[in-house]
């Protein structure tokens, strides 16, 4: 009797601490038994729409657009002067979008290189955010695709149709998860509202939104726990994008202004609250 108590002790310790610190079954099986909500935006676009109680520890809200490629083309909307996404991505045309990269919010320049058909729009700039710029989305004749990257491939990139995106951490490349170290671990680390690309197993491009900065609600996740998260969802390569007060996911179907998740830039849990970004990943008819 006394040992099944310790056995019990060991566990119950084991239940409390261990999440706290890494990925556990508890949390797969929190993604995957989820009443996700699942709506029909357009033929090819489905919105699945989340409210997990407790994932990685706390309360969870995420939205996700999975879109199926051979339908649609992808472009990098450049805002200038900074915009809104859904004000922007509306304008343009464009029937879904994710807000983009890291960028300056006093100049509304990015921050991280961007190239659009030949021609350097932005360079990666120095600082933390340069850390965990580590990868790319790249766009060819409307294909998305996810890359590796650094500042040496921007010096010899030669690219000159397309658009190629920098941002960062790539969190997942051809289903491995890639190497942290060398990103600022206070940025890996803290729980923050985040927006992610993936391209899926089965060829799949998902926009995924987890809110955050909303106590008791939804408080967000770090990059392993975003991580994890993609690949319970059947993701193949992913990449973080800009978060924080700029994460917002947008569709021209979906009601009112659009947007499908909770930005926090208002403080206020509705979807009102999106902040004025550089630029944003958009989906377009083809």
């Amino acid at each position: 009797m006394v040992l099944r108590k310790q056995t019990f002790l060991v566990f119950l310790f084991l239940s409390i601490v261990i999440p706290l610190h890494a990925q556990t079954m508890a949390d797969s099986l929190a993604i995957t038994s989820a009443k996700w909500i699942t709506t029909t935006m357009k033929k090819g676009i489905i919105c699945r729409e989340a409210e997990i109680p407790f994932l990685y520890g706390v309360p969870q809200h995420i939205t996700l657009l999975e879109i199926t490629p051979h339908r649609y083309k992808f472009d990098v909307l450049i805002h200038s002067p900074k915009q809104i996404t859904s004000t922007a991505a509306r304008q343009s045309g464009a029937v879904a979008a994710i807000n983009g990269s890291y960028f300056n919010v006093k100049e509304g320049t990015s921050v991280c290189y961007l190239r659009k058909d030949g021609v350097v729009v932005d360079t990666t700039k120095n600082g933390t955010l340069s850390t965990v710029t580590t990868g790319a989305v790249e766009i060819h004749k409307g294909k998305l695709t996810l890359m590796s990257w650094n500042k040496a491939h921007e010096k010899t990139c030669k690219l000159k149709e397309g658009t190629i995106l920098a941002s960062g951490p790539l969190m997942l490349l051809d289903g491995k998860k890639q190497d942290l170290s060398a990103c600022n671990q206070n940025f890996v680390e803290t729980k923050h509202p985040r927006s992610a690309v993936v391209v899926t197993r089965d060829k799949k491009v998902l926009l995924i939104v987890v809110d955050g900065r909303f106590k008791g609600k939804a408080e967000g996740v770090n990059i392993p726990e975003l991580t994890h998260l993609i690949k319970v969802l059947g993701g193949r390569d992913a990449i973080n994008l800009d978060g924080g007060g700029s994460s917002t996911l947008w569709c021209v179907s979906a009601s009112a202004n659009g947007v499908l998740n909770k930005p926090c830039d208002n403080k206020i849990y509705d979807n009102l609250g999106e902040r004025e970004v550089a630029n944003s990943l958009c989906v377009y008819e083809k």
